[in-house]
């Protein structure tokens, strides 16, 4: 996959353009969904969809769903594809924005628990033992009900 200018860059040369014609002439501006990102990533790492399904934990069918665009993904399912196709936290900050969801924000307990397991290269069943150690709710939904 081709490397991206980072967000900060592009916005620095946005404020700091004479005319918005010039910056989109120059600019990589890109409409890129959010189903052609999950298909590019899956092609950068030479995944086929049984393996998002068999790393990421989710149903097949839920899979399929959101590969063919038939379905928009909650935020843990979101969460749980960049886990399936082994992405870096750059990546999945990316997918969650195309998903419609909120990156996940190191200020939350739970969200810093998540992005410090993609950080290190965890799987997902092992973000969920950690998220079950912190007793937050894990990505699957069978973690401690924990009342506060």
């Amino acid at each position: 996959m081709k490397e991206e200018r980072l967000t900060e860059d592009l916005l620095a040369r946005l404020l700091y353009t004479d005319s918005i014609e010039s910056y989109l002439d120059e600019s990589e501006t890109k409409d890129r969904t959010f189903v052609e990102y999950l298909y590019e990533l899956m092609e950068d790492r030479g995944f086929i969809r049984a393996d998002v399904i068999r790393n990421s934990g989710l149903h097949a069918t839920v899979v399929y769903d959101i590969f063919a665009g038939k379905s928009k993904p909650g935020r843990n399912n979101a969460i749980m594809l960049p886990f399936g196709l082994k992405c870096d936290l750059k990546a999945t900050q990316r997918l969650l924005r195309l998903s419609g969801h909120a990156e996940l924000w190191p200020k939350v307990k739970r969200d810093a628990i998540i992005a410090w397991c993609i950080a290190h290269g965890m799987t997902r069943a092992a973000c969920d033992d950690e998220l079950w150690r912190f007793k937050e709710k894990t990505l699957l939904g069978t973690g401690p009900l924990v009342v506060r």
